[in-house]
């Protein structure tokens, strides 16, 4: 079957050198076509709006159009926005029974009102949801009023990560990297007591209001490669979070890097973290808010170095399996099959009753 593929990181720039998951999916039974949108992405560190603008709204349509056109078979769709409007399309155009996949689709925050509505309303004829964390298949199957059946769990994955710097040993450090739904205070009063070195690499909203302790460094427009390049060189890394009801997932993307790269990792519990560390054997997890607890976990890893070298050993390996490109291709392969599939039977149902149909008609009218 052949599919679209629409995602907000194909551009004009890089369409002729970008790959994504199609090209782990096992096997030759499906085609895809990647469609570009019509200018980069805007880093999310470098926003300043807190949600999409009009003029992304328009540049997400372009995208989607183009794709929802090229559609021999099926659409793929990255991220919600490009869902939203791609199945916005597939309803305005009543005839259309092309299918849709939504990879990575995490809206964040499930708010009522408007949201809501218009998102019951672009969304309802998308065929399949793929979420990065469990609790996300409940949560999104009630916001949206579908089926459960349409949401699929699937772990967020990352390409391999070359580990191309050491660990520091002459200056050791924490490292904090990330912005969304982080529980910097919880952090910051427990290295200050420890009186451990701590980077946080996370945007200035993150941190806005907060007293920075004197050990804490906070390095405000670094790029990913700085970032990555701190997570490898710290000794440990640490993703505190504020667990909320309201919010789908958080610290996912962070927590799965950490993990590629072998590093040693503490996490809080909540927003979907169980389903990639488990505790004590690919990271430690703490309780929410509890400064004495995250200092337990950090003691803990700081002075013990085979237990760093056992858990990022660990973590590695389960992110080969669980976490990679090739692991959420094959995941990928799966799920179109099973779409297409339900396509194929809804097509025969239709199909067998529309012939009972026509020899009712001739029966009655005979």
């Amino acid at each position: 079957m052949h599919w679209t593929i629409a995602a907000p990181f194909f551009d004009l720039s890089n369409i002729q050198q970008v790959t994504w998951l199609d090209a782990h999916v096992p096997g030759n039974q499906h085609r895809f076509t990647l469609i570009p949108r019509e200018k980069p992405l805007q880093s999310w560190h470098e926003r300043k709006a807190k949600f999409t603008t009009l003029d992304e709204w328009k540049v997400y349509w372009n995208q989607g159009s183009a794709a929802f056109n090229a559609a021999e078979g099926g659409i793929i769709t990255v991220f919600p926005q490009l869902a939203s409007v791609v199945g916005m399309q597939k309803r305005l155009c009543m005839n259309s029974d092309v299918p849709i996949v939504a990879w990575l689709f995490n809206v964040g925050t499930c708010h009522a009102g408007l949201r809501q509505r218009f998102s019951r309303a672009s969304l309802s004829r998308v065929d399949r949801f793929i979420v990065h964390t469990r609790r996300e298949r409940q949560m999104y199957s009630d916001w949206l009023n579908l089926p459960i059946e349409r949401f699929e769990f699937v772990p967020y994955q990352v390409p391999e990560i070359p580990v191309t710097y050491e660990e520091e040993t002459q200056q050791p450090f924490i490292a904090a990297l990330g912005s969304a739904h982080r529980d910097f205070p919880t952090l910051f009063e427990a290295v200050e007591t420890l009186k451990i070195p701590t980077v946080v690499a996370s945007g200035s909203r993150a941190l806005e209001g907060l007293t920075i302790p004197s050990q804490v460094q906070t390095p405000l427009g670094i790029g990913k490669a700085d970032c990555l390049r701190l997570a490898q060189q710290a000794r440990i890394n640490v993703v505190p979070l504020i667990p909320n009801e309201q919010v789908t997932a958080a610290g996912q993307v962070t927590i799965v890097e950490a993990m590629r790269m072998g590093r040693a990792l503490i996490a809080t519990r909540g927003n979907g973290v169980e389903d990639y560390i488990i505790d004590g054997e690919t990271g430690l997890l703490v309780d929410p808010h509890s400064v004495s607890d995250l200092m337990r976990a950090i003691e803990t890893l700081w002075n013990d170095a085979a237990l760093r070298q056992r858990i990022g050993t660990q973590a590695m390996q389960y992110a080969v399996e669980h976490f990679s490109d090739e692991a959420a291709g094959r995941v990928l392969g799966q799920v179109l099959d099973s779409v297409e599939n339900s396509k194929n039977l809804h097509s025969a149902l239709e199909n067998s009753a529309a012939v009972k149909q026509r020899n009712w008609w001739k029966s009655s009218v005979g």
